[in-house]
């Protein structure tokens, strides 16, 4: 592989990776704020002890999202020099933002709820875990509208041959952006659900039939649990609609290509699954289940819009940006090569299947927790803990699989054209990387897909160390005062 393959699979695994980190730490700061919330309000133990259990495990999530998130932003150094260059004047901006505000709110705050247990006034303590929690998502939306510069640039232009920010407001509101930040934050919501249903399904069940006096947490856990992925799902839908017409109109080529729709259609029909091979170039081979005229309502809001295939849309492209990438020696074997429009068709038709497809099993899971555990029932049939941990996994595959469907389906571009912006305002990935010998990147990405393999045996030992020890693993055994009422105390 040439030195630009192996940037993009180091950017791609080190990416993934962080990212499946990421959305628990947001679902789950949240959760466990309102948790806190709860016992503030009531004083019942149960919300206390619920706000223990899945503080530790959030605090073991978090400091792996660190480790690992430190890495993103210096691979724009290490293997994407050129695209730093190009872009910094713009893009350096949301990711200041996001390491000088949000990132430090967030680690002074954390720092004083770890530390501030039976030191700080009950409501001062409050506060803290809900300034992490909110920090938790300005981070996010500050990366965010860094990512949709990339996919919708505003806010720029052309000096010197390189885009200049002039409208740092025009960058934070790009409705790019602001579809994508609910779309994401839901995403993280749907996941954190999905941990507090198989894990506290899984301690349910297992002392369903002894006297356990922490069942009432695990109740509590697993049916806001339930009903958070239920509405993380419906507003997935609603956002991811939204996203879907904003595609149409700033990507076309994603959106055919999410479709493998190779003619333009109108109406046209929503695939739901193809049998044979995407990529053919005679489309008759490949023989699909649709739903007529679907397509043309999500990308337009009625049934008769015109959704461009791929190979109009190729004819379009190789008009405005060239046949040809430039005969640069950055470029490598690339140069003077005619340029390849089409993402890879199989893991954009599938990836956007499987985004969707695992997040409905994700909220189905949830409905199903609800219903079994309603009236104060509590299941005692073996298929479903067993069911609920395996769907955990579900929206961190849901979630991978859109963002791989988001990054690889705007290729070849790493900065999107906006079709209504200013023109010179978008890149080639060819064109981003950095001009580095592929053994100095195979040295890279061998480093740290190890250590990244390490840190994951180090987090998925000490998740299943702290869910195995229960509610007992993080609070010592209480104690009783002189009114005869339970003293809990423990600190991290």
């Amino acid at each position: 592989m040439d030195v630009l393959q192996l940037a993009r699979w180091q950017f791609g695994i080190t990416t993934v990776y962080h990212f499946l980190m990421v959305p628990l730490t947001i679902g789950l700061s949240v959760l466990v704020a309102g948790m806190q919330t709860a016992w503030v309000r009531t004083g019942e133990q149960r919300y206390y002890r619920m706000t223990k259990f899945w503080g530790k495990l959030l605090l073991v999530n978090f400091a792996m999202g660190v480790v690992t998130g430190i890495v993103q932003e210096f691979q724009f150094g290490m293997n994407w020099n050129a695209y730093s260059r190009f872009v910094g004047d713009v893009f350096g901006a949301p990711l200041a933002m996001e390491g000088l505000v949000a990132f430090f709110v967030e680690s002074t705050f954390l720092g004083l709820w770890i530390f501030g247990w039976d030191r700080l006034p009950k409501k001062v303590h409050l506060a803290c875990a809900w300034a992490f929690s909110l920090a938790t998502i300005a981070s996010a939306y500050f990366i965010l509208a860094a990512n949709s510069w990339m996919q919708h640039p505003v806010g720029a232009e052309i000096v010197d041959g390189k885009p200049t920010l002039n409208s740092i407001w025009a960058v934070l509101t790009n409705n790019t952006a602001l579809a994508a930040i609910p779309h994401t934050i839901a995403g993280a919501f749907s996941v954190a659900a999905a941990f507090l249903v198989g894990i506290a399904a899984w301690h349910l069940w297992r002392k369903r039939k002894t006297d356990d006096e922490h069942r009432a947490v695990w109740r509590s856990s697993i049916r806001l649990g339930g009903w958070t992925g239920i509405v993380a799902f419906a507003v997935l839908a609603i956002t991811g609609d939204v996203q879907g017409k904003l595609m149409f109109e700033q990507q076309p080529m994603k959106m055919a290509s999410a479709e493998a729709l190779c003619h333009t259609e109108q109406p046209a029909s929503f695939s739901i699954i193809a049998i044979g091979d995407v990529t053919s170039e005679n489309c008759e081979d490949v023989k699909t289940f649709n739903v007529p005229a679907l397509l043309s309502f999500l990308a337009h809001s009625d049934f008769s819009t015109e959704v461009k295939g791929v190979e109009d849309l190729v004819t379009e492209y190789q008009a405005r940006y060239g046949t040809n990438y430039p005969d640069d020696p950055q470029l490598g074997e690339l140069a003077g090569k005619p340029i390849d429009y089409v993402p890879n068709l199989p893991v954009t038709y599938w990836g956007f299947r499987i985004m969707i497809g695992f997040g409905a099993i994700s909220a189905g899971t949830g409905l199903l927790a609800l219903w079994l555990t309603r009236k104060n029932r509590i299941p005692d049939t073996k298929w479903f803990p067993r069911l609920a941990l395996l769907s955990i996994a579900t929206p961190f595959i849901g979630n991978s699989a859109g963002w791989i469907f988001t990054e690889m389906g705007r290729q070849p571009f790493v900065v999107v054209p906006n079709p209504s912006g200013v023109d010179g305002v978008w890149m080639f990935t060819a064109q981003a990387v950095s001009r580095i010998s592929t053994g100095e990147v195979w040295t890279s990405l061998i480093a740290l897909t190890t250590l990244y393999a390490v840190l994951g045996v180090v987090e998925v030992f000490l998740i299943r160390k702290y869910v195995r020890g229960g509610i007992d693993g993080v609070i010592p055994p209480k104690k009783t005062d002189e009114e005869g009422k339970d003293e809990l105390a423990f600190a991290y």
